[in-house]
């Protein structure tokens, strides 16, 4: 019933290919820690799900994405993450872009063992121009209707960024923003947590805190402690987005090198080392929290 391990066995666990799915949404509570990761593996050729933030731009800067379902990809206050723009214009994905919901609809799909969900979101739109892969229905009752036919996302794995998770893989969030986080588990083979900090035991003795309870411990295969995992992006109520760091990463995009100038500087160490060049714990735990 221990499922703990660290970022590196974590990623020794995926394999070239995959269809992962990254919780979180935009510039908010994204498994960071377990991007850096990535980014420091020779791990290629992925197919990623996500309410994108600067987890899509980093790994499309590292060549290490090959294929992107996504509702947005958006860094909050910074419209567009610059990495995954150059990436777009020069065709260097294949995409699906489609509505918010849409991709939500597709995950809950996959956690229900369904081949598609029908809805209304996207008939008459662009998204079928621009999707030609998908397909409508048209109900068998009396109505007729047609409805748009959203294919399950199934994915081989999700990683998600927590505030609290135990051994055993109980685990919360104690912010506003739990998002998609559960369909992504429930729509992964395998679910890997990151975790501001790690508790001997998390149970439900106290009923508020029932509600803040993530996924139950049978979908999470494995538990990372990761103190500040989610920086630059946002963890509420523990810390804000770090605005200065993310105008630094998209001022990069401009410059010849860039990319591999952040990384040289951020991500080439550990996670220890990248803590201490973006000013230490302390300084990410008084990053202000976004007011929306």
């Amino acid at each position: 019933m221990n499922k703990t391990m660290n970022a590196a066995q974590v990623v020794a666990s995926l394999q070239d290919g995959m269809v992962l799915g990254i919780g979180g949404w935009g510039a908010r509570r994204k498994p960071m820690a377990l991007i850096r990761e990535i980014l420091r593996s020779p791990l290629k050729n992925l197919h990623l799900v996500s309410y994108g933030g600067p987890e899509v731009g980093m790994l499309c800067a590292a060549g290490k994405v090959s294929r992107l379902t996504y509702g947005f990809v958006s860094l909050d206050l910074i419209p567009l993450d610059p990495y995954f723009r150059i990436a777009r214009q020069e065709g260097q994905l294949e995409v699906m872009e489609v509505d918010e919901g849409m991709l939500g609809w597709g995950l809950r799909a996959a956690a229900m063992r369904l081949p598609f969900l029908p809805t209304r979101v996207g008939l008459a739109t662009d998204v079928l121009t621009m999707n030609p892969q998908l397909k409508t229905v048209r109900s068998p009752y009396e109505d007729g209707e047609e409805l748009l036919a959203m294919p399950a996302l199934q994915l081989d794995a999700a990683l998600l960024h927590v505030h609290l998770a135990d051994e055993r893989g109980n685990s919360q969030i104690l912010g506003p923003d739990p998002f998609f986080d559960e369909w992504f588990a429930r729509a992964a083979a395998r679910t890997y947590l990151s975790c501001e900090e790690q508790v001997p035991a998390l149970t439900l003795d106290n009923p508020s805190l029932a509600a803040t309870f993530c996924v139950e411990r049978s979908l999470v295969h494995g538990v990372v402690q990761s103190p500040c995992g989610a920086h630059p992006t946002s963890c509420a109520p523990a810390y804000g987005m770090d605005l200065a760091h993310l105008r630094s990463y998209v001022a990069g995009a401009k410059e010849e090198g860039g990319w591999t100038a952040y990384f040289e500087r951020c991500l080439a160490g550990d996670e220890a080392s990248y803590l201490e060049a973006v000013g230490g714990v302390g300084k990410v735990r008084s990053l202000p929290l976004p007011v929306f």
